[in-house]
């Protein structure tokens, strides 16, 4: 079971707290920091200091600012696996499946169908509603953003994979022993991460029904597969795209991408699409791909504090 894989590690409550702040500091902190150095040269230059995600990427250029703040989740999964190998003393392994090894081939077949979906949504859309999007594509800075988001938006996403679903799953759900508080904790925090996006300042609250959703959906996809390779994978293929593909003037990702929305923000039936019609049939698809039974236990469930000490061997002998 994956929760139980924390139990392969020194999983006290304390080192969990501590390891919480490591893992902050290193993304949140150090990682800021070439960030933030950028931006003060600029602003010490005679610039005007911006206090939000459009104003610094227009001060210092979109894929140099994509650049630099994905750097910062590069430090955070860095600060994730020092924490778990060497606080824990867990391997990277047990962190990410229940399994012997990591299966790649999970990770690619969740990333390939939702890029498949998300190019047919996107292209469906552009299709219908050609009037809200602009042709946005400029060679040089096209494949400057590729690599870019190729090399680093997969270290991002598997950071808040390994954070979110990885070690705050397991810390929470050894600490409360059922498997539905670590769900609905780690789908919380993932939905309020993303409340200082700019897409909420626009859209409004309502928009935290997707972040909120996706994060109960990538919580169900780690414990019903006990792993966390079909959630890096699905999030991985939803960054990249939405980098790659679409950029709006209001939006978190401010890129260089094929396309530029300009229509007017408002919450639509995409937020909610996602959500209510699309996740669960993907869990449909995944679930009978792979197999997965007992729902209600693997979701809801006790967690099975199951540790061999000399103590029981020698009771049992």
């Amino acid at each position: 079971m994956y929760i139980e894989q924390g139990l392969n590690g020194k999983h006290e409550s304390w080192r969990y707290l501590v390891g919480v702040l490591i893992i902050f500091i290193g993304w949140q902190l150090v990682g800021s920091i070439p960030l933030l150095a950028i931006v003060i040269v600029k602003s010490l230059g005679g610039e005007t200091f911006p206090t939000d995600v459009a104003g610094m990427s227009k001060m210092i250029g979109s894929n140099l600012f994509l650049f630099l703040m994905l750097i910062s989740f590069v430090f955070g999964l860095l600060a994730t696996f020092v924490t778990t190998k060497y606080l824990h003393g867990q391997t990277i392994v047990s962190l990410t499946t229940s399994r012997n090894k990591i299966d790649w081939k999970r990770i690619f077949f969740a990333f390939g169908l939702w890029g498949c979906i998300t190019v047919l949504i996107t292209g469906l859309d552009i299709y219908l509603s050609p009037e809200d999007y602009v042709f946005n594509f400029k060679l040089q800075p096209f494949l400057i953003l590729f690599f870019i988001s190729i090399l680093l938006i997969p270290l991002q996403t598997s950071f808040e994979e390994y954070f979110m679903r990885g070690y705050l799953m397991q810390g929470i759900g050894l600490m409360a022993a059922k498997r539905w508080v670590p769900l609905v904790i780690t789908s919380l925090i993932f939905g309020l991460l993303h409340l200082f996006n700019p897409e909420v300042k626009e859209l409004g609250y309502g928009i935290m029904v997707y972040y909120i959703g996706t994060g109960f959906f990538l919580g169900i996809l780690t414990l019903m597969d006990e792993g966390l390779e079909l959630a890096i994978g699905f999030h991985a293929a939803n960054n990249l795209l939405t980098a790659l593909l679409v950029t709006a003037d209001w939006t978190a990702f401010q890129t260089e991408s094929l396309y530029r929305d300009v229509s007017n923000p408002e919450l639509g039936w995409d937020v909610f699409l996602p959500v209510l019609v699309i996740y669960p049939i993907l869990l449909y698809v995944f679930s009978k791909k792979y197999g997965w039974t007992n729902w209600s236990d693997r979701l809801a469930g006790d967690v099975r504090q199951i540790e061999t000490t000399e103590l029981t061997k020698e009771s049992g002998a």
